[in-house]
């Protein structure tokens, strides 16, 4: 996750690291159990559930549909990785489970819920300019999501990490989105069409800044070099 990154990059005590991870775990689980609250909402399955109720003109386009339900009922499974995929302790006394979890969510984001997205992302509500985020979104979450997969393979594990940092930013624009949609409606209270059209770029542009930042700074350090030596 983007704390397990940050906090991997400090030069503070071990004993305030190991609290800040706790604290980044604890924000991750609190909005992902949220996420799965908005989930469970669409179960048992119904066309009046939540984001369906202001997508009524695309039910009965069935590629939408098929799209629609495969990504609400996956893509939780992307945010799960996060709890395995980064965290030191699991690198060094579970590897198994590291590469079984980062095996599940490659496959996942290439060929289940990543495509799924795509297909949402050409109807999204507000035009060319939500549409135009959400498509760069998916293509991207794809794109880096398969790169760190090829460079397992290859065994460079300094960029595989740097690469999965980069998959997995983008995957937590499912979160970002609604954390900067309550913020904004909070502060400003925009109009309903213009909010959304905002947060389509704000859940994931932010993320994508944030990660390359740090992984710039990561390379700078002496330790980055022993990465590459370090087999998941």
């Amino acid at each position: 996750m983007l704390g397990e990154m940050l906090f991997s990059n400090t030069k503070k005590s071990a004993a305030l690291q190991t609290s800040l991870r706790v604290l980044c775990y604890a924000v991750l689980a609190w909005l992902s159990w949220l996420m799965l609250e908005i989930t469970l909402n669409y179960w048992p399955v119904r066309d009046d559930a939540g984001f369906l109720q202001i997508k009524q003109q695309y039910l009965g386009i069935r590629h939408w549909e098929a799209a629609f339900w495969i990504h609400v009922f996956t893509s939780m499974l992307a945010l799960a990785a996060g709890f395995t995929q980064f965290a030191p302790w699991v690198l060094r006394r579970m590897p198994k489970l590291h590469r079984w979890m980062g095996r599940c969510y490659v496959l996942n984001v290439c060929l289940v819920t990543g495509p799924a997205s795509l297909i949402m992302a050409f109807y999204a509500n507000g035009g060319i300019t939500s549409r135009l985020a959400f498509i760069t979104l998916a293509i991207g979450w794809i794109v880096t999501t398969s790169m760190g997969w090829r460079l397992a393979l290859h065994r460079q594990w300094q960029r595989h990490r740097e690469w999965m940092m980069r998959s997995y930013a983008l995957t937590l624009s499912a979160l970002t989105l609604r954390v900067w949609k309550y913020t904004l409606v909070f502060l400003f209270e925009p109009r309903p069409m213009d909010l959304y059209r905002l947060v389509a770029w704000l859940g994931f542009v932010p993320n994508v800044l944030l990660v390359e930042w740090l992984i710039r700074r990561q390379r700078r350090r002496p330790e980055a070099l022993a990465g590459e030596a370090l087999s998941p």
